[in-house]
């Protein structure tokens, strides 16, 4: 994986959005395998499909990129708020690769990956309209918040320019795939315990340390009054699925 980008063919754009852009999704194109199924090649979209760039002839998976210059932080900024919450919330939606570059080098220093199942409605911010002087003048627009994301949907690939082994991605993927709920309330709800979960210190822990984010979860589920009995459900969730399991009664270990 050649993490250096390729200028040829660019001359002919001239606004550094525009060959941002062709560089990066060149990148893709020539360097990038297929995390789902591990094909060596994923394929690049006609430009302007509305819903994805890339996508892989074998398993069909479909890949949107946002990349920015530097390190990719806590929130990537995307396009139309509406248009985002209405992907996420249907099943069409891609898996998306954010990537960080060095633009005086033009180099990949962060690629990662998201599965589209890991998308929630709280992890998309909604940015002010822009003015009445603008030309889109009442638009509104998104940020990508990647610090919501739960990490066993956050997939490395490229970290501090150092490529991960392939194997390692594609089994992360694999696995990450037990965590995919179409509903898009169950899907929160999995997720904001999840995360209460990778909040906790310690490998191992007690029904009793998840019982201190019941304040957090009710704030993030008003409509809900029953919070304990929805821990523990999707702590029975997540054990099934092979993220937990219980060393004896209210006590838990992490395995992934």
């Amino acid at each position: 994986m050649d993490l250096q980008m390729n200028f040829n063919g660019i001359d002919a754009y001239h606004s550094g959005t525009q060959r941002a852009r062709v560089l990066t999704e060149s990148w893709v194109e020539k360097n990038m395998y297929c995390p789902r199924c591990g094909n060596t090649k994923i394929i690049h979209f006609q430009n302007n499909r509305p819903v994805a760039d890339f996508y892989c002839e074998k398993c069909q998976s479909q890949y949107e990129l946002k990349s920015k210059d530097g390190v990719l932080g806590d929130r990537v900024n995307d396009g139309a708020y509406d248009t985002m919450i209405a992907r996420i919330t249907s099943n069409e939606n891609p898996d998306f690769f954010f990537m960080g570059y060095r633009k005086q080098t033009m180099a990949v220093r962060d690629l990662v990956m998201v599965p589209k199942h890991f998308f929630v409605p709280a992890m998309i911010e909604k940015r002010k309209p822009l003015s009445p002087t603008a030309r889109r003048a009442g638009w509104v627009g998104c940020n990508i918040l990647l610090n919501a994301i739960p990490r066993q949907g956050f997939i490395r690939i490229i970290e501090n320019g150092n490529p991960i082994e392939r194997d390692k991605v594609i089994s992360q993927v694999s696995q990450s795939s037990n965590l995919e709920v179409r509903n898009i309330e169950a899907r929160g709800w999995l997720f904001d315990v999840l995360e209460c979960v990778n909040l906790i210190p310690t490998l191992e822990f007690s029904l009793d340390d998840m019982y201190r984010f019941e304040a957090l979860l009710a704030v993030k589920h008003p409509q809900n009054h029953n919070i304990k009995p929805k821990i523990r459900q999707q702590l029975q969730y997540l054990r099934d699925k092979g993220f937990l399991e219980f060393t004896q009664r209210g006590k838990y270990r992490k395995i992934m």
